[in-house]
C-alpha cells in the first residue's frame, strides 16, 4: 500500500523551529493539485521542486521528513512565471491513477496534500470567524479572540470485503475511479466503525453482514480520512439491491475471476488480492 515505503521511514513531529534551506523538498500544493516535473508521466517517476528551484520570498510550513529528506508546504498559487522550466501542476489522483512512483514520494504527495488541504481550510475560525495563526506547541490552528484550538481533521472510512464462500461482493462507482473496488464508505456522529460496515453494506447492496473481523487500516490523504479495512460475511439472503445513485455496479465474483487495480497502492487492492490468493482468515 501507498503508505508502506520501507525501508523509508515517516517522521511526522511537529518542529516549529525546523527552517526550510536551498537543498529542502517543496511541496507546492492548491486546491488538490501539487507542482511536479511534468516528464513523471513518461518516466513514471515523482520529482518535486527544490526550495532552491522556486524564486519567491516566503516562510514555508514544514510539514514532514522521510528520512533525512524535509519537506516543505507552499500553498500559493505560483505564477507562470515562478514555475521552474519543465515542472506544472497536476492533480494528485492522476499520480495514483497512473501509478507513478517511487511510493516514498507518492506517499509524501497524498499526505502534503491532506495537510495542505486542513491549512487551507482552517484558516478562519470556524466559531467566530476571527483568523487563525499557527500553534508554537503543536500542529494546530489557534484562534486568537475566542482561543478555539483546532487540530488536523482525518475522517475514519471502511473498506469492506463481503465475503459469499468463493465469491467476493466487487462494486465500481458511478462516477470517478473506474476500476473494480469494494464497498466503502463514512463513519457517521455516533456510529461505530462495526455499523458503519453494516450499514454501508445494508445502503449500497441491499445485503446483511455478520462476522465482521477487522483486517488494516490505512492513511488516505487523497480524502482527508484514514480507511478501516474489514472482511465480513454475507448473512442470510445474498441477491444484491444495488444503490444506483452511488453505484454502476455490483456483483459476486469468483475469487480466480476478480481483475485487480492497477498499481499497489490502495487498501482496496490488498484486500482484493488477499481474497483472490486466498489467504483471508
Amino acid at each position: 500500500m501507498v503508505q508502506d515505503i520501507y525501508p523509508h521511514k515517516l517522521h511526522n513531529e511537529f518542529d516549529p523551529n525546523i527552517q526550510a534551506t536551498q537543498k529542502d523538498v517543496l511541496l507546492c500544493i492548491v486546491n488538490g493539485k501539487i507542482l511536479i516535473h511534468l516528464n513523471c508521466f513518461e518516466n513514471k517517476e515523482v520529482v518535486f521542486p527544490k526550495v532552491k528551484e522556486i524564486q519567491i520570498h516566503s516562510e514555508y510550513r514544514y510539514l514532514f521528513s522521510i528520512d533525512s529528506t524535509k519537506y516543505f508546504l507552499c500553498d500559493m498559487r505560483l505564477e507562470d512565471n515562478q514555475i521552474p522550466s519543465g515542472y506544472g501542476y497536476v492533480e494528485e489522483r492522476s499520480l495514483r491513477i497512473e501509478g507513478i512512483g517511487p511510493k516514498d514520494n507518492l506517499f509524501a504527495a497524498i499526505t502534503g496534500k491532506h495537510l495542505a488541504d486542513w491549512y487551507r481550510d482552517t484558516k478562519f475560525c470556524g466559531r467566530c470567524g476571527h483568523k487563525m495563526v499557527h500553534s508554537t506547541k503543536e500542529r494546530a490552528m489557534v484562534c486568537p479572540e475566542c482561543h478555539n484550538t483546532v487540530y488536523p481533521r482525518i475522517m475514519p472510512a471502511v473498506i469492506v470485503g463481503v465475503i459469499n464462500g468463493d465469491k467476493l461482493l466487487l462494486t465500481k462507482y458511478r462516477t470517478g475511479f473506474k476500476y473494480n473496488a469494494l464497498i466503502a464508505g463514512f463513519t457517521e456522529i455516533g456510529e461505530t466503525v462495526e455499523e458503519t460496515v453494516k450499514r454501508e453494506v445494508m445502503e449500497e447492496a441491499g445485503i446483511k453482514v455478520n462476522n465482521i473481523r477487522y483486517y488494516k487500516s490505512q492513511p488516505w490523504g487523497s480524502a482527508n480520512d484514514i480507511l478501516l479495512g474489514f472482511f465480513c460475511d454475507v448473512k442470510g439472503n445474498d441477491e444484491i439491491s444495488m444503490d444506483t445513485n452511488e453505484l454502476k455496479y455490483a456483483d459476486w465474483v469468483q475469487r480466480d475471476e476478480i481483475i485487480l487495480q492497477p498499481g499497489e497502492f490502495s487498501l482496496t487492492n490488498e484486500m482484493m488480492k488477499l481474497f483472490k490468493e486466498n489467504k483471508v482468515e
